[in-house]
């Protein structure tokens, strides 16, 4: 089975402009982009054949062959990382039976959850689509809901049935919690929807002749576009194994990701 990781990267981030060469700081002082760190998580994946980045940006792409990346030039008007997957793939010429959607705002992916997504989808042969999940404790969960009352877009959340197949996912926190009380290190009912794919060749090349739904439009979220086209999507449940994990999203976010790095210890 060979798998193909893409990092999907764009400079003109709607949240967040140039994200992906914002400079974060590890553990001994040093600073790296944010498209360095979704690289080095890729590179600590067992099982895979090869690594690219997806850009449209000649500075992102610059950074990257720097630090000695793999780039794949994708069009301007990708509205998303699946359809940045999508022309990375068809540029290389296929030839995977995976193609993983590591996005490349997520540096504290463990490797763990790649390859439990990478098997998750395996163990599935009706699913298209695979997605990890991760149950918040009660300390992920404050950190949602005070995201939303600020009236920032945090992390997205997953609702999912008896076999793992996907219902829904929002960038509300869902289900309802409020007035419910857990301590920092309680599981809650709130899955965190990590930002990674795993998709079938053929469910890739068709998502981008498919318009968007007005979920996806509403949501913003990329992979409703499979559930409004009745394309089933796996949920996998991965753990943190005691690893905190977020993603970049919004400026304030930074100092959230440096802050676990340093406590991991990573450079």
């Amino acid at each position: 089975m060979a798998t193909l990781i893409v990092i999907p990267a764009r400079f003109a981030s709607v949240r967040y402009p140039g994200k992906a060469l914002v400079p974060l700081r590890g553990a001994t002082g040093v600073a790296k982009s944010l498209v360095r760190r979704s690289w080095d998580a890729a590179q600590a994946v067992q099982g895979v054949d090869r690594i690219v980045v997806a850009t449209d940006d000649d500075r992102i792409k610059d950074e990257a062959n720097g630090f000695g990346a793999e780039v794949v030039m994708t069009s301007p008007h990708c509205a998303n990382g699946t359809e940045r997957c999508a022309e990375a793939l068809d540029a290389l010429g296929g030839g995977f039976d995976t193609v993983v959607n590591l996005q490349g705002d997520a540096p504290l992916t463990p490797h763990w959850f790649v390859e439990d997504l990478v098997a998750g989808l395996d163990a599935h042969p009706t699913a298209e689509v695979a997605t990890p999940v991760l149950r918040c404790d009660g300390r992920a969960l404050t950190g949602f809901l005070e995201d939303r009352r600020a009236g920032r877009v945090g992390g997205t959340t997953a609702v999912f049935g008896a076999e793992g197949k996907a219902l829904y996912f929002s960038k509300e926190v869902i289900p309802h919690t409020e007035g419910n009380g857990w301590t920092d290190t309680q599981p809650t009912p709130v899955f965190h929807h990590v930002g990674v794919y795993a998709y079938r060749p053929s469910a890739l090349a068709a998502y981008p002749h498919w318009a968007p739904g007005p979920l996806e439009q509403l949501e913003g979220l990329e992979q409703l576009r499979f559930l409004e086209r009745e394309h089933p999507v796996q949920c996998v449940e991965v753990k943190s194994r005691g690893r905190q994990f977020w993603e970049l999203n919004n400026p304030e976010d930074v100092p959230r990701i440096e802050a676990i790095l340093t406590e991991l210890g990573m450079e």
